[in-house]
């Protein structure tokens, strides 16, 4: 039906069919991806691979990894493992207000508001300093 037998389609060709489709599929570079599911449990994908793919402006999202668990609780914060944990003020490890800063280009404090107003989700915090 397509050629040869090579057992599936060439990349490229793949790629090119999708665009005349109007398709686009790019790469995502992200640090973490955190699902919160409805019991309260996340999910946390460290250094995903994320794939972006448009269909005439559906967007989907496709992410690859290994998840570690962690379990929410009433108070907003979670038992994610990190290194650098939060210095006391609402529950926002530090090493998140770095990352926001930096990616913002928002001083820390700003950064930490906008988590804070964002219950700790770092791609809406920097898209609020934006």
């Amino acid at each position: 039906m397509f050629g040869g037998g090579g057992g599936g389609l060439d990349p490229r060709k793949m790629q090119q069919m999708m665009k005349q489709m109007g398709i686009d599929v790019d790469e995502l570079d992200a640090e973490e991806v955190v699902i919160t599911k409805s019991d309260g449990e996340k999910l946390v994908f460290d250094n995903p691979d994320i794939t972006v793919m448009d269909a005439r402006g559906q967007e989907t999202y496709q992410v690859v990894g290994e998840p570690r668990t962690t379990e929410g609780d009433a108070g907003g914060t979670t038992a994610v493992e990190s290194g650098d944990d939060s210095d006391g003020s609402g529950g926002i490890p530090d090493a998140d207000v770095e990352i926001v800063a930096q990616k913002a280009g928002a001083s820390e404090d700003d950064a930490r508001e906008a988590l804070e107003a964002t219950d700790g989700d770092l791609a809406a915090a920097v898209e609020r300093l934006q």
